[in-house]
């Protein structure tokens, strides 16, 4: 991932600083799942050390590891849009120590703030495009007879 999408590269310093305020800290030892595809997303987190991996269910396949994240990383973006479901899994590769952020507080947050809301957005968007975009990359290496290739 780029650094344009970490937290203190997308918001403004006053934005971080308001969002941290709701940040708890955690840590998961490698192998432990922070989510998996298809269940309630209450919460997200920026990796502070470590590694997590996303990763997609494949029928009769292995899950497919789309992305790993490191330091300064968003682990979870399915929080902020309804139905608040998990679109991929995440399990820590590595141990991990996170800020975790409680989904509702910050959606109450954004809902009484419009700037803030507004930033907030602003950054899921940029990391939704990019996963996205590394998800297809992804996918098409594993998946297409020729992997990803070029572009023509």
């Amino acid at each position: 991932m780029t650094s344009a999408t970490t937290m203190t590269a997308a918001l403004e310093p006053e934005h971080s600083e308001r969002l941290m305020r709701l940040a708890r800290e955690v840590s998961f030892e490698a192998g432990t799942h922070l989510f998996e595809e298809g269940r309630h997303a209450d919460r997200f987190w920026i990796v502070r050390t470590g590694t997590v991996a996303l990763d997609l269910r494949v029928p009769g396949r292995r899950p497919a590891v789309i992305e790993s994240l490191g330091h300064g990383e968003l682990v979870g973006w399915s929080w902020h849009f309804p139905p608040y479901v998990w679109h991929l899994g995440a399990a820590a590769t590595s141990p991990v120590r996170a800020w975790e952020f409680d989904a509702e507080a910050v959606r109450t947050m954004c809902a009484a703030d419009p700037e803030f809301g507004r930033a907030i957005a602003v950054w899921i968007g940029r990391v939704v495009a990019q996963r996205l975009h590394a998800s297809r990359v992804r996918l098409l290496d594993l998946y297409a007879p020729y992997g990803s290739g070029g572009l023509i």
